[in-house]
Order: structure tokens, then C-alpha cells, then sequence
């Protein structure tokens, strides 16, 4: 499936909608998970449990953000494309960033759950057919595909990996 299929996206996942440059469905969930991380994982490594600025996450809470969320939209996926009609309820980033312990677990760890996570939500969109992804559902911000959905994964890394580029990694440049 394409982006161009998209029919149901709310307002609030269009910003990572549309910053995925991948038309197809499974090279974006491909291109834009564990190997784009991965290709950063030295910077990561280095920086853990930095953060640029007091009060915000350390990189080490951006990864488990994106596992969490990783599993909250895959598991809303699933069930919209199984046909559930339940309205489904958002969910709170950073009461889940400060209740994750992230920072006393090994950083290659975090890393490592992000890619096992990744593959799994490669391989439950690969279950569903055209019908299944086009399927919509509701949540706290309005109506979604399955497939916006797919793509919201894919943006949501591109983002955060942006984020990490621009503010995160200039610290490195610093050290001395």
C-alpha cells in the first residue's frame, strides 16, 4: 500500500505523515526503523542518558519512547484492522518515559528491544490486506487508517531521529 491511499489521518499525525520521503508501506516501516537508528547507534551510544537541556529526555528516553509507541500504534492498528469500532483512548509520553526506568538499563538494550519491536510491527502489517489497511478507527485525536497508521511509525522515527540530529548530537561536538 501506498501514502497516496491514505484516506483517514488525523490532524495531529499528519506532521509524521508526511515527512516519510517512502511511498510504499513496508520500505518505510523498513527504511525508517532500527536501520535508521541504527546508523546512529555510535552518537547514541555516546550521548545515553544526556539530555540537551535541563528537563528534557535524555536520548535514552527518546528510544523507549519510540518502543512504547511503537507498540501503542501497532496495537491499535491490529485492532482496527480486525474491525474494532472501540473508541481508543491516547496515552500519556511522559508519565511512560518517567515510569520506564530507562536509565539504569544498558542503552544497547533499549536499542535492542527497539529493533524486535520494529520487526514485529513490519510483520503484522504484512498480515493485513488492502481491506485491512484501509480500515479506520477511532482515538483521542479523530478517525485513522490502518495504513496512516503504518505510516505514522515510520514519520514518528524520522522525527525523533531529527530531533536527536539537531539538538542531541551538536553535544558531541562540545566535549572536550
Amino acid at each position: 500500500m501506498h501514502v497516496a491511499q491514505i484516506r483517514s489521518m488525523p490532524e495531529y499525525f499528519d506532521r509524521y505523515i508526511h515527512c516519510v520521503p517512502e511511498k510504499n508501506l513496508r520500505d518505510a516501516l523498513k527504511a525508517n526503523g532500527a536501520e535508521l537508528i541504527e546508523t546512529f547507534s555510535a552518537e547514541i551510544m555516546q550521548l545515553g542518558n544526556r539530555a540537551y537541556a535541563p528537563g528534557k529526555w535524555t536520548i535514552a528516553d527518546i528510544l523507549q519512547h519510540l518502543v512504547d509507541s511503537e507498540r501503542v500504534f501497532s496495537y491499535r492498528a491490529m485492532r482496527f484492522a480486525r474491525n474494532d469500532q472501540t473508541v481508543l483512548a491516547g496515552f500519556d509520553e511522559n508519565l511512560y518515559a518517567a515510569e520506564a526506568h530507562r536509565n539504569i538499563r544498558d542503552i544497547s538494550l533499549i536499542l535492542e528491544e527497539f529493533k524486535n519491536v520494529r520487526a514485529g510491527s513490519i510483520n503484522l502489517f504484512d498480515s493485513f490486506d488492502e481491506t485491512e489497511l484501509q480500515r479506520t478507527g477511532q482515538t483521542f485525536a479523530g478517525s485513522i487508517s490502518v495504513l496512516a497508521l503504518g505510516f505514522t511509525l515510520a514519520g514518528h522515527v524520522i522525527h525523533h531521529v531529527n530531533v536527536m540530529k539537531e539538538r542531541y548530537f551538536p553535544l558531541l561536538q562540545n566535549q572536550t
